[in-house]
């Protein structure tokens, strides 16, 4: 029996099918911009999924975003993600059930524990400006990451560390730093933060990782 679809945003290609893209939202919740990506994935031939870890609540200044996440019972938000992986492997087109997932800063830590937690469910990981420690030697990822020249959410201190643990399991990681940027470079909404250029080579980068590893319908 399928499971419903979870609180979230679904986005599939215009062949109906594709490898399946889980895509973890910001601590602003589940904007616009989060759906934008989802849409632009299914664009590109992938089944594109992204829970909504706040349930109908969105944050647009860094006070609202930071209570937001202050109230976030994390056992719950992981509860949902493991449902919406469930119904991703479900509607995705593959043989092999793995799937890739996209985390954005506050995502990006539930995508790196997501790997370790469910290594035979996620083949590939796509890091925005986020970071996060734990045991990688089971993970069975690849993993890409985008990280910003100049971040006060995400020192390199910590950008370095995860490298440094990434590697040290085993796990394929490649990480591209972006000059004159900064967190959220890639979110439009923030006018204050987005980089035109620097997003533009990041999501580049980010359908090549995703079609190298596992190859979108079309």
């Amino acid at each position: 029996m399928l499971h419903s679809q979870p609180d979230g945003f679904f986005a599939l290609p215009p062949g109906g099918g594709g490898a399946g893209v889980l895509v973890l939202h910001a601590w602003w919740g589940l904007n616009d911009t989060m759906r934008g990506v989802c849409t632009r994935l299914a664009e590109n031939g992938f089944v594109a999924f992204a829970p909504d870890l706040y349930h109908g609540k969105v944050a647009d200044t860094i006070a609202d975003a930071k209570s937001l996440t202050g109230g976030l019972d994390r056992d719950q938000a992981f509860a949902d993600i493991a449902d919406a992986v469930t119904f991703l492997s479900e509607q995705a087109a593959q043989t092999e059930r793995k799937l890739a997932v996209i985390g954005f800063s506050l995502g990006a830590n539930f995508a790196l524990e997501l790997s370790t937690t469910n290594p035979e469910r996620i083949r590939s990981v796509v890091l925005f400006y986020g970071t996060g420690d734990g045991d990688f030697s089971r993970s069975e990822a690849e993993y890409l990451g985008h990280f910003a020249e100049t971040d006060d959410y995400e020192p390199q201190s910590e950008v370095s560390a995860l490298k440094e643990a990434l590697q040290k399991a085993g796990c394929p990681t490649l990480f591209h730093h972006y000059k004159n940027a900064g967190h959220w470079f890639f979110e439009p909404d923030r006018v204050d933060a987005f980089n035109p250029a620097a997003a533009s080579l990041a999501w580049e980068r980010t359908l090549a990782f995703l079609k190298d590893a596992m190859p979108a319908s079309g």
